[in-house]
This record gives structure tokens, sequence and C-alpha cells, in this order.
């Protein structure tokens, strides 16, 4: 069913061009979609460029949206580890290997598409994106929330937009460092040369900054434990960051520069691992927010995978 929505320009918001104004007003919805919906303002069809004035009645049309993972495609092909659910909202456990929704190269068997064999989500997100507020790396496994109404859709935007929550990572990287913590700030830009990765810019870009602590180091392997806390939720960030300054992650296939690496490798156990996987070891640990529609605060941590656990386990032997 069509949803209308009106609002009344007032002094403070007079000045502006409307589709700034109702970015502001809609922030549930991003610019392209808000420029597909019907805008009136007076009774009369407006364009996005026009200056509103104090007493203008403006009025949007948001048709039904209808996501594009359709009943058929919907899926169970891996057991949800469920941390949490309510009727606004519901938190996983991630795997490592399963792409968070649908894309061109991932058809099924997304996270999306197991969780809505589970239940519901709001249609909010997107056509492919049904409730997704935040999203983790096809090999990024641990904690993601969704939205299940549209109340907790809006609200979890406006949380994640603000960076209003705690997020914490574990990272095993290459090289030990010679400090506890660190500080990491720099802007975060798609490379000009690999469109599909991330790259630190002097100029332009995103701001991003990461927090490090070093929670465990093997002076022999040449590989430390980090415990990430994003201040920013930039793409790749945590991977980027690391990377720049000398500690990549540990089997990542476009930042870890680990054919580089294998020749300082002596131990057997750690090389054979490494050989074995393809996907960075990173794991969402902590993440911690107010409920959206509650205001409860909402607590949740999750340890690191068994291929993780089994890292450390090699670490541990080698010292």
């Amino acid at each position: 069913m069509q949803e209308k929505i009106n609002f009344i320009i007032s002094e403070d918001d007079a000045g502006q061009r409307l589709d700034k104004f109702l970015t502001i007003k809609l922030d549930g919805f991003s610019r392209s979609e808000i420029q597909r919906f019907s805008v009136f303002v007076d009774g009369n069809t407006a364009k996005f460029s026009k200056i509103l004035k104090v007493g203008d009645k403006v009025s949007v049309e948001i048709p039904d949206r209808h996501t594009d993972v359709a009943a058929e495609n919907i899926s169970s092909d891996f057991d949800l580890d469920i941390l949490y659910e309510d009727d606004d909202l519901i938190v996983i456990n991630k795997p490592r290997g399963i792409v968070m929704y649908p894309s061109a190269g991932n058809k099924l068997g997304t996270l999306v598409q197991n969780v809505l064999s589970h239940t519901r989500l709001s249609d909010l997100g997107g056509k492919t994106r049904p409730g997704v507020v935040h999203r983790l790396d096809k090999d990024t496994s641990g904690i993601v929330v969704l939205a299940k109404s549209d109340t907790a859709y809006r609200g979890l935007v406006k949380t994640f937009s603000e960076h209003d929550l705690t997020r914490k990572y574990l990272a095993f990287v290459w090289g030990v460092p010679s400090w506890e913590s660190a500080d990491i700030t720099g802007n975060i830009a798609r490379s000009s040369r690999n469109r599909q990765k991330m790259t630190m810019v002097k100029t332009g870009g995103k701001p991003a900054r990461t927090e490090v602590s070093v929670v465990d180091a093997w002076v022999k392997a040449g590989v430390s434990l980090f415990r990430c806390n994003l201040f920013t939720g930039r793409t790749h960030q945590i991977r980027v960051h690391l990377s720049v300054h000398g500690f990549p992650l540990l089997c990542d296939p476009i930042y870890g520069r680990g054919a580089s690496r294998l020749g300082s490798v002596k131990n057997k156990f750690l090389l054979d691992f490494i050989k074995m996987h393809d996907g960075q070891m990173l794991h969402a640990e902590v993440l911690d927010f107010k409920h959206p529609v509650t205001g409860k605060s909402m607590h949740f941590k999750v340890r690191m995978p068994e291929d993780m656990q089994e890292l450390k386990f090699i670490l541990d032997k080698i010292g």
C-alpha cells in the first residue's frame, strides 16, 4: 500500500533545496530512493532543486516496495546462529564464507535469504537488501544486526550513520608491533587502479578511524592478534588501515601481501593453514547499541570461529 507523508516548512527548514530537506527528514531512505518518489509542493509536482519557503506544504508519496529476493530464492543452506530476536530486529553470528545479500555473482545461499526462511525483514533496505543496515565482508565472521520492522530500520540506520555504537573486531596480522595500542586515522577512498580495492588517500575520500590494541603476539611466527575498535564504518576499513601501516591480515587475498610472507614461515602447520585459507582472519567480536525501538542497551559478544581458534592453537604451539 502506498504511504503518504506530509511536511509544513518551518523557519528552520526554509532556504534548503527540496532534495536536501527530504534526505534529512526521510533518514531511512537513500538519496537515490527518494529521487524515485512522487513529491509535491503546495499540490504541484516539484523539482528536487526547488528552494523551500516558510509555509510550503510538501507531500511525498512512497510506493509500496517489494524485495527482489523472491520466495523461490529464499534458502536455508546453513543453520542460523541467532544471538537475539524480537519483533523489530534479529542479531546473527555470521559464518565466514557467507555473502550478506544477493548480488550478480551470488544469487543464492546468502545471509539475507537464510534469515528470510526464518522470519520477515524490513523492505526499507532495498530490493535485494531487506533489513540490511550494515554489512560484513564475505570472509569476515561475526555479529550482524538486521531490521525486521521499518521503525527499527530507520533507527538502526541513524545509529550506524552517527556511529552511536561500539564495534570491536579480532584480527590476526603479520608483524609484531613495538607498541601496545595505536589510534589509526586516515581517509579511505576507492582505488583508481583497482575498483575492487579501497586505499588511504591524502585528499578526498571519507574520514576513518580505527583504535587498535595488541591482544597477543607470537614473535617466532611473526604474527599478532589485534582487537580493533571501529569509530567509523568505511568499506574494508580495518583491512586497509592495518595493511597500510605494515600489519596486513593473514590470508587476506586483496590486502594481505601473502606471497611475500610465505617464505618466512618455517612451521609446517602454520604454512599449511595459510595455504588452505583464502579469506582474511577477521572476526566481528563485539556489537553494542541501543535498541532502536525500546531504547534498551544491547550487548553482544561471540567467540572466534573454529578456524581462527585453530590458528591460535597453532601459534601457541610455536610460541
